[in-house]
């Protein structure tokens, strides 16, 4: 990109390259490899509208030098300009060729040209078309050299016109988001982008780095055509144009675009609406477009249509004209992605802890939650927090980004699991009951509420039993010879003998939860008996 004060442009073409970047190390479920298959064909759209705008840019500088009496001046420039085009073209199809390459060495399409979802997670690929056959290298040394070219054609034209551009292809030690990643900051350009990388993924960086060579092109036609024509530019041809960042994009992030009127005159700068509203126009005469998209109603497949109806008012030799255009784009469904081990359902009064993300919004992403049928505990980190369910009914979470609603997500919940009350000796070990115990194998021993072990896995803050009210009888021959109203069997110990029966008999258990506080209810579940020898 060049360099200077970035662009709302070059800003979201960076943040999409670092959010595609870092999601490659990612087991990328089929979803978000659709997503990266919008994108790519976004980014595609956009370059499509970059080069008709960079062609209309030199057919207007043509008829700029052909009506001004071709000045030497000017014919240098309109030179520098086709051949800065020129350079732009051959990388862009060169980009373009290994784009087609991967496609049919990974079988990506079918038959009638739509993506496999299948093969769009294929690894190996990239992996040899990059790194095996060194393809990856020629691409950095291409990418890389193309500023180096453009920088030539601009100081060879009169005036020299310095324009400076910042390194296309850069290792991951040249990228300031990776200066503290202990593990990503020592790789190489071709294994950042191309190592053990999905080729939906691939596909899309590659799209960006086309829509990066097509920016800097325009911005440098932008500075020839400002120097071609003197102080006057006759201006006989007007053309609205609205031009995105991308085609696709998910609710709740930005749609970012400029809109111009091309051949405007820098002496009567236009005014422009996009759907009504007021557009901020710079001294270039491009309006900047932004607004955050907001969740439609009818998506069909994960995506809806949306159409922006714009208006250009232009002042033209004291004649006052209105341009009417529209731009359709899409709008991508987020998909709400939830980690945490008890996902499926969620336990009644307990601290279930989900991890809430919408991966499509990358660093955009503000969350904000709300809850029916539980309350809410926020964590440290965006996208973390503890759901505690008030009752059995479902509990529902309603996801929301920077103000926009998101989705829902609803979960059944399932009672605390019944404890298995066990007997412990002395020592801390389980007795087994299936065998006859020694009499003094007891001295010692307490009866012991454990924990069903998938709950005690997934709440340890809410797993913690305790035995609260415990009878325990000696039985012989069918009849009690004494009992014990505490958690011990030493009281009966001396009165036992061979053949006769300890009985445990539990009224209720304790737990405390994660806030620490003491719930004690009633036991119905198994109670052990002692056989004793």
């Amino acid at each position: 990109m060049a360099g200077g004060k970035e662009t709302p442009r070059q800003r979201m073409i960076g943040m999409m390259y670092l959010v595609l970047t870092a999601l490659l190390a990612l087991q990328v479920s089929n979803q978000i490899l659709q997503k990266f298959v919008l994108l790519n064909e976004g980014m595609e759209r956009t370059s499509k509208n970059y080069s008709g705008k960079n062609q209309f840019l030199i057919e207007q500088m043509q008829l700029t030098v052909d009506s001004t009496g071709k000045k030497e001046q000017d014919v240098k420039l309109l030179l520098a300009a086709k051949e800065i085009h020129k350079s732009t073209q051959e990388l862009y199809t060169y980009i373009e060729d290994l784009k087609q390459e991967l496609i049919i060495q990974s079988n990506a399409k079918d038959e009638n040209g739509s993506f496999l979802t299948g093969a769009l997670k294929n690894v190996e690929a990239s992996g040899n078309i990059f790194q095996v056959q060194g393809k990856g290298e020629e691409l950095k040394k291409r990418l890389n050299d193309f500023p180096k070219a453009v920088q030539k054609s601009l100081v060879t034209a009169e005036p020299k016109i310095v324009f400076p551009i910042e390194t296309i292809a850069r290792d991951a030690s040249e990228i300031k988001l990776f200066d503290n990643d202990m593990e990503a900051r020592n790789k190489s350009f071709v294994t950042l982008n191309f190592a053990k990388s999905p080729v939906g993924a691939v596909l899309a960086i590659l799209s960006q780095y086309q829509n990066t060579i097509l920016n800097i092109e325009s911005e440098a036609l932008t500075i020839i055509q400002q120097e071609i024509g003197g102080v006057f530019t006759p201006i006989d041809q007007f053309n609205a144009k609205i031009s995105a960042v991308s085609n696709t994009v998910a609710a709740g992030t930005k749609f970012s675009a400029e809109m111009y009127l091309a051949a405007s005159s820098s002496f009567s700068l236009p005014t422009m609406t996009v759907d009504g509203r007021a557009v901020p126009v710079d001294e270039k005469g491009i309006g900047k477009i932004e607004f955050v998209v907001p969740p439609a109603t009818n998506y069909v497949n994960g995506q809806a249509k949306r159409v922006l109806t714009a208006k250009i008012n232009n002042s033209s030799n004291g004649e006052d004209k209105s341009y009417d255009l529209t731009y359709e784009y899409t709008v991508a469904q987020p998909v709400i992605k939830i980690s945490s081990e008890v996902v499926q359902q969620l336990y009644l009064g307990c601290a279930n802890e989900l991890f809430i993300d919408v991966p499509a919004l990358g660093t955009t992403y503000s969350p904000d939650f709300s809850f029916t049928n539980a309350d809410g505990i926020k964590g440290g980190r965006p996208g973390s927090v503890t759901v505690v369910p008030k009752s059995s009914a479902d509990v529902s979470i309603g996801v929301s980004s920077g103000g926009n609603k998101i989705g829902t997500e609803t979960f059944k919940v399932k009672p605390v699991p019944v404890p298995t009350l066990v007997v412990q000796a002395a020592n801390g070990t389980e007795l087994d009951l299936s065998n006859v115990q020694n009499i003094m194998a007891l001295s010692g021993a307490k009866i012991v509420a454990k924990s069903e072990p998938t709950f005690a896995r997934t709440m340890p803050k809410d797993a913690n039993f305790a035995v609260s009210k415990v009878k325990i009888q000696l039985v012989r021959n069918g009849l009690i010879r004494g009992t014990s109203e505490i958690n011990s069997f030493n009281s009966l110990l001396d009165g036992a003998s061979s053949g006769d029966a300890f009985i445990v008999i539990v009224e209720s258990i304790s737990r405390t939860n994660f806030r620490g506080e003491k719930i004690v209810d009633k036991f119905n579940g198994n109670a052990p008996t002692v056989n004793v020898k």
